[in-house]
């Protein structure tokens, strides 16, 4: 249920067509798992509370530095050193009293990874480096947990959202081999900051999809986007058979 309060703070929402208190109601009793709290998981995790969503995990254990002040607009110098996690919740909680808001200051694996993505409704990929993507993703199959996993390097991005519980959705392993990936980060290949903002408020508004059941996600399609040429693309993903995740012979399958 909502109060008087929760209904005048969401009112813009719950106008929408087919939107209304019950897509409200679902935002509210959701949990969502945000990995990474920089340029693609500031903006999500501030949309996300802002819309209602009823619980955010944030998963970060780096520090604010001086160079993460160009991008990741939930940050202010003052918060130079603090732990980015720790900012990010507490902003959150500013704009919105409403949302519980937990944080993990460590990098997940293993077990304490697939707890997590298990206790989730929707995962957000807003990391920076392809060994946690694929662990999230394996954890995401494994728990049948959909999973929005965004990029955004230099001034290119993507995003696409996984959903294992759509017997035709790719999982991230069926776009991307686990082997021959090349790691480049922003530090060493730059990145403008309006992009990250771009992508992450897409993988806000796709995580509001997913949990309301509203619009059509980016299931099966990948979202590519030129910042400097301000052009779109869409590529069709279609599920890999042999994918030793998601695949026939895979141990979820």
């Amino acid at each position: 249920m909502l109060n008087d309060e929760e209904l005048l703070r969401y009112s813009r929402q719950i106008l929408l067509p087919n939107f209304d208190i019950d897509g409200q109601a679902r935002l509210k009793s959701a949990c969502v798992l945000v990995v990474g709290a920089g340029g693609l998981g500031c903006p999500v995790a501030l949309y996300l509370g802002a819309a209602g969503v009823g619980h955010l995990t944030i998963v970060d254990d780096d520090r604010i530095e001086l160079a993460n002040l160009q991008r990741q607009v939930a940050f202010e110098h003052g918060d130079l050193g603090e732990l980015k996690a720790q900012a990010l919740a507490e902003r959150v909680r500013r704009i919105n009293p409403e949302v519980t808001v937990e944080t993990i200051e460590e990098r997940l694996a293993d077990e304490s990874l697939q707890q997590q993505v298990a206790a989730a409704s929707l995962v957000v990929d807003c990391t920076d480096n392809f060994a946690t993507r694929f662990a999230l993703n394996r954890a995401s199959v494994s728990a049948g947990v959909p999973l929005i996993s965004g990029a955004a390097i230099r001034g290119e991005g993507q995003l696409s959202v996984y959903d294992p519980r759509d017997e035709s959705s790719p999982c991230y392993h069926c776009l991307y081999p686990e082997q021959g990936n090349e790691e480049l980060s922003c530090s060493q290949a730059g990145v403008i900051g309006p992009l990250v903002g771009m992508i992450g408020a897409t993988q806000a508004m796709e995580a509001i999809k997913v949990i309301t059941g509203i619009g059509r996600p980016l299931v099966g399609r990948l979202l590519l986007l030129d910042a400097w040429h301000m052009e779109w693309r869409e590529m069709k993903l279609a599920r890999d058979p042999g994918c030793p995740v998601c695949g026939v012979g895979s141990p979820k399958r």
